[in-house]
């Protein structure tokens, strides 16, 4: 079978990467945006301290940020390196994602589910908020793409996307009606919908699986070094966003391992 990497080779890897760095660029403008309620679109890029629009040759992935010593031109004051660090995770996951795709259909699957988690995982880290703009378009483009032959099947598709986001809205409302108060946002909900769209039922629980571990051994570090306590509230997309890009790569491998312990 035909994959990406066969087609393109090694120019193709490192061509995903390079655009991986410009979509990067842009998940950035959207971490920034969404969550203060602002257009993606208008104004231009500019500098958050001063407000002078960012020159075309300051806005060059990575390498301005590098260049500018992680300052503003015109104002000096610092750029996160949050910046580089969102650019540098898409680019290195498009490149990894274009040599693990079995197709086309599946290479625009991943790439998508990818840069969504990683804007994801940013907004909830700063914000605790997960923005429909991101879930409920995403959970629709995943379901479209089923519609694809070389991808997930559509029913794969839509049971990944019902058993994320009802079990995870049916956890919410139990917890809710036991403990009287709210366990999780609704966005965590429509994130894992989204999740389920984009990998079906087994990627749902395997993201599930490793978003809770992780999620258990940080709060226990924090219990640990005494920074919260057994009521502290943790942004759980950040571990969703977490589980479900070790799952893009791993969920189908580790479901045709499990298959094979029960043969048929």
């Amino acid at each position: 079978m035909s994959t990406p990497f066969t087609e393109l080779g090694a120019f193709g890897a490192v061509a995903a990467g390079l655009v991986g760095l410009v979509v990067g660029s842009f998940l950035n403008v959207l971490i920034h945006r969404l969550p203060r309620g602002e257009s993606v679109a208008v104004p231009a890029s500019h500098c958050p301290a001063c407000g002078a629009a960012i020159r075309a040759y300051d806005n060059v992935p990575l390498i301005s940020w590098i260049l500018l010593r992680g300052r503003c031109r015109d104002c000096q004051a610092g750029i996160s390196a949050r910046y580089p660090a969102i650019e540098l995770a898409n680019g290195a996951l498009w490149s990894l994602a274009f040599l693990r795709a079995g197709s086309f259909v599946e290479l625009a699957e991943m790439l998508l589910l990818l840069s969504s988690c990683i804007a994801l995982l940013a907004i909830d880290a700063e914000f605790q908020l997960l923005p429909d703009a991101i879930t409920l378009p995403g959970t629709a483009i995943g379901l479209a793409l089923a519609a694809f032959p070389g991808g997930r099947s559509f029913l794969s598709a839509l049971l990944g996307a019902a058993i994320g986001a009802g079990a995870l809205w049916l956890v919410r409302f139990v917890y809710e009606k036991l403990q009287g108060v709210e366990g999780m946002g609704l966005g965590d909900v429509k994130m894992l919908g989204m999740v389920g769209a984009f990998l079906g039922p087994w990627g749902v629980l395997l993201t599930v699986l490793l978003g809770s571990v992780a999620g258990s051994v940080i709060g226990l570090a924090m219990l640990a070094i005494r920074r919260g306590d057994m009521k502290t509230r943790l942004p759980f997309g950040v571990f969703l966003a977490l589980g479900a890009m070790v799952s893009v790569f791993l969920a189908d491998d580790l479901w045709e391992r499990y298959r094979a312990l029960w043969p048929s």
